[in-house]
């Protein structure tokens, strides 16, 4: 998307500038940059070319795009967190009123549009949760944690086809082989207890990655990059996650490859 490119390309722009003290060059390039960006983030036309007829007036420009970017990235990624920990919880009411919040403050038309497709999507799945029916056009592995709770509170599952089709299509990705999959959906109990096979060796894959990846991070960081290489093998050595063991082994393969300029 060339919106997300030129806010990002700003967002390097800002470092380079704001923090690390570059000029900032008003060429016709870095003008129209300035002024794309600008209406991005919700500020008119006509503010943008007035701010770019003198030096300070643009750094003050870049200042506010600087502050509407950053303000609006962290507040839809604390609310996306959020919104997870809810609908895990089961509380797909408080996970909606806490996009509605975001879009009662957000200015910026990227950051309001993601909003709204977390908002319609948590919506969509309280809906899978009530109905018991799936939906197409929402993700799978969450369209099953709200099935699993619809079950835990009691509703009888209900084994369709296109159930029984998203199983088999999540399955395989969570390292469930097809002979385990055909048995378990020969029966509801045993949908049933691979719907909860699959979500948990999704969570604890990603539990123990991201915890991994954290005690890499400081490793490397401080210059023990053994130690941070083996905090990948580590997850190697257990995980079956075919996706938590790409993204291992990509660590790995980085911290083995030489540094720029050694």
């Amino acid at each position: 998307m060339a919106e997300e490119m030129d806010l990002d390309d700003v967002w390097v722009l800002c470092r380079d500038v704001l923090e690390n003290g570059a000029p900032l060059e008003l060429n016709d390039e870095m003008r129209a940059l300035l002024s794309r960006t600008a209406q991005q983030v919700a500020i008119s036309q006509e503010d943008a070319e007035d701010a770019l007829r003198s030096h300070s007036t643009a750094m003050t420009l870049l200042r506010e795009i600087h502050r509407r970017i950053g303000e609006g990235s962290n507040r839809l990624d604390e609310a996306r967190g959020r919104v997870n920990e809810l609908q895990q919880q089961g509380d797909f009411d408080g996970a909606q009123q806490v996009m509605r919040d975001v879009l009662a403050v957000e200015v910026v038309p990227f950051y309001r549009e993601l909003a709204e497709r977390t908002l319609k999507t948590s919506a969509g799945l309280a809906e899978v949760r009530a109905s018991g029916r799936l939906n197409p056009d929402l993700p799978d592995r969450p369209q099953l944690a709200a099935l699993l709770q619809r079950v835990q509170q009691g509703h009888p599952l209900e084994l369709t086809d296109d159930l029984r089709d998203l199983l088999r299509r999540t399955a395989p990705t969570a390292a469930i082989t097809e002979t385990e999959t055909e048995e378990a959906l020969k029966s509801q109990e045993g949908a049933e207890a691979l719907m909860g096979m699959i979500l948990s060796r999704f969570r604890n894959a990603k539990r123990r990655f991201l915890r991994a990846m954290l005690q890499m991070t400081s490793l490397r960081d401080s210059g023990d990059i053994e130690g941070a290489r083996q905090q990948m093998r580590d997850v190697l050595a257990v995980e079956v996650v075919p996706r938590f063991r790409q993204a291992a082994e990509e660590q790995l393969k980085g911290l083995d490859s030489p540094l720029p300029g050694s």
